[in-house]
């Protein structure tokens, strides 16, 4: 390489260096979440988003609902199952406490929904005394196996159906947690173990009125 062409790059570099904090310090300046700082909180966007499928299933009071209707607020859709062992309670329990750290009009733009992947054991009645250990306003979701396969391979958060013919049986699934913005479109996961801290001092930027 010669003497011109190194002071070519070099000179390329700064001005793709200085852009770039050009442009970070604007997104930053009108409030945009820092990508890098998502990232290290276990956020990860999509960089397009995606569409629900059109299905139904029922909550913990029997009532149906839509999937691709989760609109207003966003959604943080965890698949989990109540007879859970270890995932399931230690996920439930750190988003109720993630309540208490975030900002109140931050957290009333929220619902957090449990979508079971073990729908034989999971009625709505079950969905409903579960929660009730963690928050009675998480919403509960339950529905035909063949559905909530459906759901889970859309949102990439596929799970291993159980054999239920055997006693205490365990359903091998994902601990990551499905993004949904208010207009009803999945927007990314954020990734098991989750960071509370993190995640605390990064939803409020992300979680907002669109």
């Amino acid at each position: 390489m010669t003497r011109t062409q190194i002071t070519v790059f070099v000179l390329v570099a700064i001005v793709a260096l200085v852009l770039g904090l050009t442009v970070n310090k604007v997104l930053t300046s009108k409030g945009q979440a820092d990508p890098t700082q998502l990232l290290d909180a276990g956020i990860v966007l999509l960089p397009q988003s995606r569409s629900m499928p059109s299905l139904s299933l029922v909550d913990q009071d029997g009532q149906t609902v839509e999937v691709d209707g989760f609109k207003d607020k966003w959604s943080l859709l965890f698949f989990g199952y109540t007879f859970c062992p270890d995932i399931c309670p230690a996920t439930l329990a750190q988003l109720r406490q993630l309540r208490g750290q975030l900002p109140e009009e931050t957290w009333a733009n929220l619902r957090v929904v449990l979508v079971s992947v073990d729908p034989h054991r999971d009625t709505p009645e079950q969905l409903k005394k579960y929660l009730a250990y963690f928050d009675a306003g998480f919403l509960g979701l339950t529905g035909e196996e063949a559905t909530l396969q459906k759901f889970a391979n859309a949102v990439s958060i596929p799970y291993i159906p159980a054999d239920t013919s055997k006693e205490n049986y365990t359903v091998d699934h994902s601990g990551n947690l499905v993004i949904i913005g208010p207009d009803g479109t999945q927007r990314g996961f954020i990734r098991a173990p989750l960071n509370n801290e993190k995640l605390a001092a990064q939803l409020p930027g992300l979680i907002k009125p669109e």
